[in-house]
């Protein structure tokens, strides 16, 4: 995703087009804020860790981090364990991961595997779009 160095608070992510995913992130007044668009898997997997521990390291001490997956429009077995991976950094550095919104195909997978509640509690959240408090 092109980033606007003129706003504040955003910081640089490597250019995805190519791996067919874009990432945005910013933070937020309780961490960071991180959207995800496109697939994820294989081609997109790298990219994607490389983003989450960027996301991860700007994030303040004890912060969240949000990610909207709202306009993910796949997500394999890989692209699910880069977000299991990101998780368990994120917890090791004293933050939290939570997914605020997801669309129905990562909905379903994160059912599917019992990784919802990891990133949200419940299914109910994921399908809302409601976060975590």
């Amino acid at each position: 995703m092109t980033h606007f160095p003129e706003a504040p608070g955003l910081f640089s992510l490597p250019h995805g087009a190519d791996e067919g995913i874009t990432v945005s992130a910013g933070p937020t007044a309780d961490g960071t804020a991180v959207t995800i668009r496109g697939e994820l898997d294989i081609v997109s997997a790298t990219y994607l860790r490389t983003c989450l521990f960027q996301a991860i390291t700007a994030c303040a001490d004890g912060g969240r981090l949000a990610l909207d997956l709202s306009q993910v429009t796949f997500c394999d077995s890989t692209g699910l364990n880069v977000l299991l991976l990101a998780r368990r950094r994120a917890l090791g550095e004293h933050h939290t991961m939570v997914i605020t919104a997801a669309g129905p195909q990562v909905t379903r997978l994160l059912e599917t595997t019992g990784a919802a509640p990891l990133f949200t509690g419940t299914a109910r959240q994921l399908n809302s779009g409601e976060n975590e408090s």
